[in-house]
């Protein structure tokens, strides 16, 4: 067995925590202390949140779209896949030393994805986007901190809480997407997303996307 090598530690802003970048041959890991936050090898359910709001903004002519939380670009580059050439993609990373890794030691991962014309990459809070624009994007698709019970910032739960998915719900156009990812089921989350003001589906998808894995859950809510 190859043993796990760590490449890179990354502060992550207002807070004591702690990332660290680890490979083991080709794979890669984003941990922090003892919880696995991503892996290469595990791409399924992350790649979905881009499919499924893709396909439904797909009458849109000239679609905006946020991305919160870059990652290891499986969202990013899914997005990328599944929207048309006139496409503008916004997407916001937190620690820029996740978007150095992506640009470093994780470049054959992301391939050209950073590069293409339809991507913008601020290396900034998502919410800082999101409460600065009001009915601005077709889709705002959330990767941030393993879902609304997060792990590494409390600040994140200004996200997740009444007042954040408001804030979000003011930032899309009429009809517009949110999805977001978390690592299992929430029935309160899903209760404040419809008090917020959207329509609300929930789909449980394979961490692999090929039917073995654990099983995390993307939200799917129409602004209404």
């Amino acid at each position: 067995m190859i043993p796990w090598e760590k490449l890179d530690t990354a502060r992550i802003p207002g807070t004591g925590s702690e990332l660290r970048l680890m490979r083991r041959g080709t794979e890669f890991s984003i941990k922090l202390g003892s919880n696995e936050l991503m892996n290469s090898r595990l791409s399924g359910s992350e790649a979905a949140l881009a499919t499924l709001a893709a396909k439904k903004i797909e009458n849109v002519a000239k679609p905006h779209v946020l991305i919160g939380g870059l990652g290891m670009g499986f969202t990013l580059r899914a997005a990328l896949a599944g929207l048309g050439s006139e496409a503008q993609i916004v997407v916001a990373e937190l620690v820029p030393a996740v978007v150095s890794w992506a640009r470093g030691p994780m470049a054959e991962i992301f391939g050209d994805s950073l590069d293409d014309s339809r991507v913008s990459i601020r290396e900034t809070d998502v919410t800082d986007i999101i409460r600065s624009h009001r009915s601005k994007f077709d889709a705002i698709l959330l990767d941030v901190d393993n879902g609304p019970e997060g792990l590494t910032r409390e600040a994140n739960d200004a996200l997740y809480n009444t007042a954040g998915l408001r804030a979000t719900h003011a930032a899309l156009r009429p009809g517009g997407i949110l999805a977001i990812w978390s690592s299992g089921p929430n029935p309160a989350f899903a209760k404040r997303l419809r008090g917020a003001g959207f329509e609300v589906n929930e789909v449980n998808i394979r961490a692999t996307g090929k039917g073995r894995g654990v099983r995390h859950v993307i939200w799917i809510a129409v602004k209404s």
